[in-house]
């Protein structure tokens, strides 16, 4: 392994002050079911009893067998009672599997449906995969809560106090002992949970991890093959397993203390009751019988507190995943960010011919932890090459936040055509995540149809637009999935119409299948082209006013790219444009082109207009925008 490899595993492996839970922030997911618990409840009354009543028929039957009486029924009450434990410990056990199970499928879906509604800076924050793992890992350790601990430890406290209860009428003494040896054994239990808690976070965090550079790997598998770095995905996601593996042996070794101190206490309890207690039978403080049935109530006293050692194990590893949990459902949803914002901004009454959108000395920069993301990923690409020789100069203002946007204003006119244009980084991306309010700006404002954009609920402020992402992401599915994604209600015509538009009408064709054609996880069975043809088409289904295209056209040909042209042209008649493009041919008709340079307007004006006045758009133009 590199020595830069190296490095990072032992980095990963560091403790990390990770999210705790609390029991009182299980409650909720446990009293969505409480019906079914109060039921399990009085099972485990029932059952505790008829468990309970054993010992002291053995101790009746033993002393009739002493005095020559007969038995009667006592054997078939003996029988009967336990036959009914045990039918109400299944009935108990079929109804803890299926609660437990019912709290994995709800915890799921309101983790699910937080993450889908959370701020987009959330997603740039984090890792994909470690949102996965929360879904998946970590909401089925809650199942272990009830199938393994919280509900077996219940039915456990039951048997312990009545065992308790029963042991302090037949010999107090001998039950004082027995008491000094389990607080012994309980202190300790106690101790080691703390440390249980503890390492279950960290796994939990290094299993999220791990499913973070699974995916990364995967999702970029191609290029990593390409690339001849196969082997050093293989072994940076491998120390990813390692560190998890190495904290679940620390969770094992813990735990492996944990219940075998069930185990010496009830040897020692045994020993010291047969010891004290056969004193105490041969000076007739004690008849045999009576110790013998002290010697059941201690199997129940003692191995219930077995099962309550395992529970604290449980519910201390399902409070580690709960933490986690916690923490995502915590994070205030865009809706709820909506609600704080609006309050605090008046919508104002605007002229009928207010522009379609409008920028006011919009300054914005990204939030600290959004940077903070980027510039980890950033140094994980440079560890990568630095294991494949490959230098890399390191950007030491990289990490601080900067503005992004400087000043920032222009107008787009309602039915014009306004393109974007400068160099990388210049802002003209993150222009149109505000627009679509993935952020909001730090400073100044954006107005659509004359309203600041703040006063419109996001999901009705994005209704207005048809957008078209930079990466023209594909979803795995079919045609119709795809194209239906923002069109639920689209019929087949439309659909199809919609391709022909974009010069699709070959895709169609080459399937049988038509619209259920599928595209293959990320689009893999599509072109480049056809995959940005696929995601303009959707975007001309919602049939929304405003169409903003991030660099629609960069994975076309000469011909496609023509053709892409006049399907925008017929279907962008009393609609607004908004395009980023980097060729002459695709702004160069543009009613009005903004020009951007390091996050600030340097010049605005027609094709015509900024050759003569603008020199970056003049050099953009030779160098950049001509083909």
């Amino acid at each position: 392994m590199s020595s830069t490899a190296t490095s990072r595993r032992r980095g990963r492996g560091a403790p990390h002050d990770g999210p705790r839970a609390t029991f009182r922030q299980l409650l909720p997911f446990l009293f969505e079911h409480k019906r079914t618990l109060i039921v399990v409840a009085v099972l485990s009354v029932f059952g505790a009893a008829a468990s309970l009543a054993q010992p002291l028929l053995v101790g009746q039957v033993i002393e009739a067998v002493q005095s020559d009486r007969g038995l009667g029924i006592l054997v078939w009450v003996l029988i009967g009672l336990v036959i009914v434990s045990s039918v109400l410990s299944g009935y108990q056990h079929y109804l803890l599997q299926r609660t437990g199970t019912a709290i994995v499928y709800s915890s799921r879906r309101r983790l699910i449906a937080r993450i889908l509604h959370l701020p987009i800076s959330e997603f740039d924050a984090r890792r994909t995969g470690d949102l996965v793992s929360r879904v998946g890992t970590d909401t089925t350790l809650l199942y272990a809560v009830l199938t393994q601990g919280l509900a077996d430890a219940v039915g456990s406290a039951i048997l312990f106090v009545g065992a308790l209860i029963a042991m302090l009428v037949i010999d107090p003494v001998l039950l004082l002992l027995i008491v000094i040896v389990i607080g012994v054994s309980v202190v300790v239990v106690t101790v080691l949970s703390g440390r249980i808690r503890t390492a279950s976070t960290d796994q939990q965090v290094k299993v999220g991890e791990l499913a973070s550079g699974v995916e990364r790997a995967v999702g970029s598998i191609r290029t990593v093959r390409a690339s001849g770095a196969t082997e050093r995905e293989t072994e940076s996601v491998s120390a990813l397993a390692s560190d998890a593996f190495g904290i679940g042996v620390r969770i094992a070794k813990i735990s492996s203390l944990v219940v075998p101190i069930a185990g010496v206490a009830l040897q020692l309890s045994l020993l010291v009751v047969l010891g004290v207690g056969g004193f105490r039978v041969a000076d007739g403080t004690i008849t045999i019988a009576s110790l013998i049935t002290f010697i059941l109530f201690l199997f129940m006293l003692v191995m219930p507190l077995a099962t309550t050692f395992g529970a604290i194990t449980s519910v201390n590893q399902a409070l580690g995943a709960l933490g986690r949990i916690q923490e995502v459902l915590d994070l205030p949803t865009e809706t709820q960010r909506d609600a704080e914002i609006a309050a605090a901004v008046e919508r104002e009454d605007v002229a009928a011919d207010a522009p379609a959108i409008e920028f006011r000395d919009v300054r914005f920069q990204y939030p600290a932890n959004v940077v903070a993301a980027r510039e980890a990923a950033a140094k994980e690409a440079r560890s990568l090459l630095a294991d494949a020789h490959l230098e890399t100069a390191d950007d030491p203002s990289a990490s601080a936040p900067r503005e992004v946007l400087r000043g920032v204003s222009f107008a787009v006119p309602r039915g014009s055509r306004v393109a974007l244009v400068g160099p990388s980084g210049a802002g003209k991306s993150t222009i149109l995540s505000l627009i679509e309010r993935f952020y909001d700006p730090t400073g100044g404002s954006i107005r659509v149809n004359g309203h600041d954009s703040r006063t419109f609920p996001r999901d009705e402020l994005r209704a207005q637009f048809g957008y078209v992402e930079q990466d023209a992401p594909t979803l795995a599915g079919t045609l119709a999935d795809n194209l239906r994604l923002a069109s639920p209600d689209a019929s087949d015509e439309q659909c199809e119409r919609v391709l022909r538009a974009v010069n699709l009408g070959e895709v169609l064709e080459r399937d049988p299948l038509g619209l259920d054609a599928p595209v293959g996880e990320d689009g893999v069975m599509l072109s480049g082209g056809e995959r940005q043809r696929l995601a303009i088409a959707r975007a001309l289904l919602t049939d929304a006013p405003i169409l903003l295209l991030d660099e629609s056209t960069s994975s076309l040909d000469g011909v496609n790219e023509q053709r892409m042209r006049e399907a925008i042209d017929a279907v962008s008649t009393d609609r607004t444009l908004v395009v980023i493009a980097h060729r002459l041919s695709t702004v160069v008709d543009s009613d009005i082109i903004v020009v951007l340079q390091d996050g600030t307007v340097v010049g605005q004006g027609t094709h015509a207009e900024l050759v003569e006045s603008t020199p970056l758009y003049r050099d953009l133009a030779r160098h950049q925008l001509l083909a």
